[in-house]
């Protein structure tokens, strides 16, 4: 189903203006108004923060969730301590920073991690050490194929599927190259996903990875128009697919080819930063609904990051999956018993006994289950850029391709199908 949804800068604008709300309007775990007091239980997070891009968006959220609840009853009366770390993209410290959190300070799990590197490096020792980890941005293969680790984000892969879908459905394209990051696990996995979708349908895909230290976006831009392809999918942190955009308007490519995104360019500085040029020709895979949408839990999350967040603190995707990862884990630690809320063991099969949980951010049911891959977050929108706003153009829908295959019949065992 189509609709024509406008979200428009002025409202864009106004998600990015901390302090509007007041901690009232903010409903939080037990939501009861007594500050928690006693022991701590340690939750841990760890984001990437360095070239190629700031990945803290989740983190600010689902510290700015964990405030709240602190001021509303904790879990069962005590606080969380939320402890986060930095990898800079770098994957010695993210093994340093996961060992950090998980053997010294012996946190229950990890919620809201948002990085490239640091699932690929950690899902092991997460495994070895029975923590689960509820990750808000995933971008690596390992984050969507380990047992302990579990995303309200969809990662690159099936949000470039879907762009890849809309653009063969929408756009009539037979013909789709990927832009995508050389980071192992993330760029080759995805945009791989994507050539198989188009191979899946008797149609033609192909990939171009940029080298993260060193990217060239016009080498890239050629390889691409090389190909043969008809329709180009820029599979890129927001700043690096603004800088390839500005590279194919150079060259006047707009009307030459279709093209769509992941969902890092469904960002609120993205239309003016592109400019009129792109007025209808570029539409984003977004991951999670809409971030000015109007049902209870995006309305409680900009409430949250109003009374609880700093004023520059991101209101978009990955705030939104921060926020309902840290959500979802009060939640689940809410019902289990008080005496149980520090045994890691305990949390840990909690968690992964999460079953339907729904929200208006996401398209379809939340779940963990005991499983060697998790991916619950696999439908989306699609939303166009014009007169300097975002417009939805097509409502949430389901992915296609062999990828999800067996993720759906997990699901059917689960009988969320």
């Amino acid at each position: 189903m189509k609709k024509n949804t406008l979200i428009g800068l002025a409202a864009l604008g106004a998600l990015s203006m901390a302090g509007v709300a007041s901690a009232n309007d903010a409903v939080c775990g037990l939501d009861n108004g007594q500050v928690a007091t006693g022991a701590p239980i340690k939750v841990g997070g760890i984001y990437g923060n360095a070239a190629p891009g700031d990945f803290s968006a989740a983190v600010d959220a689902a510290k700015a969730y964990f405030k709240c609840v602190n001021e509303n009853g904790g879990i069962h009366g005590r606080p969380i301590q939320y402890l986060v770390e930095n990898d800079q993209w770098n994957p010695e410290l993210a093994a340093q920073a996961a060992a950090k959190l998980v053997n010294d300070e012996a946190v229950v799990a990890m919620v809201g991690n948002s990085s490239f590197v640091e699932m690929s490096v950690n899902a092991p020792m997460y495994s070895a050490n029975g923590v689960m980890a509820m990750a808000s941005g995933c971008a690596a293969s390992e984050c969507f194929e380990s047992p302990n680790i579990v995303s309200t984000n969809q990662g690159p892969l099936p949000s470039s599927v879907g762009a890849a879908m809309y653009a063969v459905e929408e756009l009539g394209a037979t013909n789709v190259s990927c832009i995508g990051m050389a980071i192992p696990s993330v760029g080759n996995w995805s945009c791989g996903a994507v050539q198989g979708y188009m191979e899946s349908k008797g149609l033609n895909g192909s990939f171009v990875l940029l080298n993260p230290a060193a990217p060239d976006v016009n080498s890239a831009l050629l390889e691409a128009m090389a190909s043969g392809a008809d329709s180009i999918l820029v599979n890129l942190p927001a700043g690096l697919g603004i800088a390839f955009l500005n590279a194919a308007e150079e060259q006047d490519l707009g009307a030459a080819y279709s093209w769509t995104s992941s969902t890092p360019l469904y960002d609120t500085s993205v239309p003016r930063a592109l400019g009129d040029y792109w007025n209808g020709k570029l539409f984003v895979s977004a991951e999670l609904t809409t971030i000015d949408g109007t049902g209870p839990d995006n309305q409680n999350w900009l409430n949250v990051m109003d009374a609880y967040a700093e004023a520059n603190d991101p209101r978009d995707t990955f705030a939104q999956s921060g926020y309902l990862s840290a959500k979802y884990f009060v939640k689940t630690l809410n019902a289990m018993a008080p005496s149980e809320v520090d045994d890691r063991a305990a949390v840990t099969e909690a968690i992964q006994s999460i079953k339907g949980y729904t929200s208006d951010l996401m398209c379809g049911p939340y779940y963990v289950g005991k499983a060697e891959r998790h991916m619950p977050n696999h439908a989306g929108i699609i939303v166009e850029i014009r007169d300097e706003a975002f417009h939805v153009v097509r409502d949430c829908f389901e992915y296609e391709g062999p990828y999800f295959q067996p993720i759906l019949e997990a699901e059917k065992a689960l009988g969320l199908r």
